[in-house]
């Protein structure tokens, strides 16, 4: 995390940006006189706007954060109406669920409003919210989404000289063929797994395991990759919990320190999110025991709790991606490799025609194109290069695949 190339940077002043949005829509809820609950409510938003939100350009990322309401809203609304009434509750959690991750078909906008409208679910569960506590909650909400959107295109216009990095769109394909459309299917029964084993282990702290089937889901294309993220995120909160027991419990959720150890926690998750998905559930593990620490109910055994409900999180995604709709490593690998084949097909010939004279010929484009498609080959590729994968044959042949695609690139 520490040594990963930084280009002009942008994960440093990103996450400086994230504790200075953070922290401004925290300070105007202290100073309103909002409740906890409806403070961390409103940093939640304040965080998933500055986190979640990428569209290629600052206009659509501006109109995405101003539509974050109108999907946050209605959830929470929703979320707390059935706080009382577990079966109701269960099944539009799963509904919010399917639906965020089928919006991802509409690119990252459909991603940011997903992500966002399930987690002003979660949050519901996390603060047992009830309708009274609904009016004070949405403002908290809507200052800390204007906070993080003065910060980020007004105070730190970061994006304007520094696009976000473009990604790789997915083959074209229809129905169940269509990766979010599948997907969608695999998180819904995945959640509905986590959620009846997690009400078994703790019917009060149950959503920690539908929110690590979530989260395991979130950028994953097939079994392998789901499988290696499920092990990432058990290794980062089984460090989060150990730093929690020595830093978040002793502090007794003393206000001064946590808030220090709050802003440092999301500097990390900022800063860590790119090159580790261990150290950035390591960070989201700590911040949370310290925010169960500010609302009085944080203990030993709390953490051990969300310990066993990550394990049920990721078993219910495990036996999801294997059974239902599956993608093996193999078939969403193929498709990446060859696309990028192809690419270099077409990079050659633009370079040819121009070396023979023809100006028209530009290979640039089709050079930008082929980066991508080798930053994606590489990520599906990461399942049988990871450490702990057995398949060792696979292992020696993806290096060679991996290595003559760079030759074939220079």
């Amino acid at each position: 995390m520490l040594v990963a190339p930084d280009p002009e940077l942008l994960r440093l002043r990103t996450s400086a940006r994230a504790v200075l949005g953070i922290g401004l829509a925290a300070a105007v809820s202290y100073l309103l006189g909002h409740s906890l609950t409806a403070a961390v409510a409103g940093g939640l938003a304040a965080l998933l706007a500055l986190f979640t939100v990428g569209d290629p350009s600052v206009r659509r990322q501006a109109v995405t954060t101003a539509l974050l309401p109108a999907v946050g809203f209605p959830v929470l609304a929703l979320a707390a109406a059935l706080h009382g009434h577990p079966l109701a509750r269960d099944a539009a959690f799963l509904a919010v669920v399917f639906c965020g991750v089928y919006a991802r078909r509409w690119g990252p906008r459909g991603h940011a409003l997903g992500v966002f409208g399930f987690m002003m679910f979660f949050a519901t569960q996390f603060l047992h919210a009830v309708p009274e506590q609904l009016l004070q909650i949405y403002a908290s909400v809507a200052l800390a989404l204007a906070c993080a959107a003065a910060v980020r295109f007004a105070v730190w216009p970061i994006e304007r000289r520094t696009p976000p990095q473009p990604v790789a769109a997915p083959p074209a394909a229809r129905g169940l063929a269509r990766h979010t459309t599948r997907q969608a299917f695999q998180a819904a029964v995945a959640c509905g797994l986590a959620l009846a084993v997690g009400r078994l282990v703790s019917d009060e702290r149950w959503y920690w395991a539908v929110g690590t089937t979530w989260w395991i889901f979130v950028n994953t294309a097939s079994r392998g990759e789901t499988l290696v993220r499920g092990f990432r995120r058990v290794v980062g909160t089984v460090t989060g919990i150990a730093a929690g027991l020595l830093v978040a419990v002793p502090l007794h959720g003393a206000p001064a320190p946590t808030a220090v150890l709050l802003a440092l926690c999301v500097f990390g998750l900022f800063y860590s999110a790119g090159p580790s998905y261990s150290w950035m559930i390591f960070f989201v593990t700590v911040l949370a025991g310290l925010l169960y620490g500010l609302l009085g109910v944080l203990h030993p055994g709390l953490l051990a709790l969300r310990l066993e409900q990550t394990a049920v999180g990721a078993l219910g995604a495990a036996l999801a991606v294997a059974v239902v709709l599956p993608v093996t490593t193999h078939t969403a690998t193929d498709a990446w490799i060859q696309r990028a084949l192809l690419c270099v097909r077409h990079c050659a010939a633009d370079a040819a025609r121009r070396l023979a004279g023809d100006e028209a010929a530009d290979p640039a484009p089709r050079v930008a194109e082929l980066e991508l498609l080798l930053g994606r080959v590489r990520v599906s590729l990461a399942p049988l290069l990871h450490p702990i994968s057995p398949l060792r044959t696979r292992k020696g042949r993806a290096r060679q695949v991996m290595a003559a695609l760079d030759d074939c690139a220079r």
